[in-house]
């Protein structure tokens, strides 16, 4: 149920609609899973109406499939969903390192340190929390570093979409070992300041992740996701 005392300054179907939409994202709600309505409110402490609302809102951005005389469902994740999102992040994020690179302050740089090492810490320790935490940050931050306002709204974009792969694809730890060795290689290339050296290294940390998924997705991800 959800604390409405912490939240009671804002409207009861925006709450609603973001604890939903939280818990698909971040797989507590499961691809192909089916949204009764009546289950929802009473798990929320909610009425049916908001829960309707958030329904059909999430319907729009593409995380529930409505479906006649069947009800609602989390959307699946397919593979292409992932390589689609994956193209888009490769050309973004290639982007961002190459203008950080000319952009970043000196208080930044310690920040980007930071959160480098602590991605290095969570990965060692098979923090799956923490992994995410870390990757999400340490992606946003270089973003940030543009100050590009509409680079930072479609990358904030396409991180929420990317978020409910990271609970599929760091599933395994194994596969993810040598992830803190390519933040390190775009880290370096940031902060030596050289733009095309740091749009490759994030370029290629992105394709070498896509290359995984066609290659592999079929069989690695079979019972997480549809085809």
């Amino acid at each position: 149920m959800i604390n409405f005392d912490l939240q009671n300054h804002r409207p009861l179907r925006e709450i609603v609609y973001e604890e939903l939409k939280n818990q698909i994202l971040m797989g507590e709600i499961a691809p192909g899973t089916r949204m009764m309505e009546i289950e929802l409110a009473e798990e929320m402490g909610v009425s049916r109406t908001p829960v309707r609302e958030a329904i059909r809102k999430l319907e729009k951005e593409g995380l529930v499939t409505i479906e006649p005389r069947k009800g609602a469902y989390a959307s699946d994740v397919s593979i292409k969903d992932m390589v689609d999102v994956l193209e888009v992040r490769e050309d973004l994020e290639g982007m961002a390192a190459a203008l950080a690179a000319g952009k970043i302050t000196e208080e930044d740089k310690e920040s980007l340190k930071k959160i480098t090492d602590a991605y290095k810490k969570a990965v060692a320790s098979q923090d799956t929390e923490e992994i995410i935490k870390c990757d999400e940050q340490f992606h946003q931050l270089i973003v940030n570093c543009t100050g590009n306002k509409t680079l930072i709204q479609l990358f904030s974009q396409v991180q929420e979409l990317a978020l409910r792969f990271r609970y599929i694809y760091y599933d395994d730890m194994s596969r993810y070992k040598n992830m803190p060795a390519d933040h390190r290689k775009i880290e370096e290339a940031i902060l030596s300041g050289n733009s095309v050296k740091a749009r490759v290294a994030a370029g290629e940390h992105v394709n070498k992740l896509k290359k995984f998924v066609v290659d592999q997705g079929e069989s690695i991800f079979h019972s997480n996701i549809v085809e």
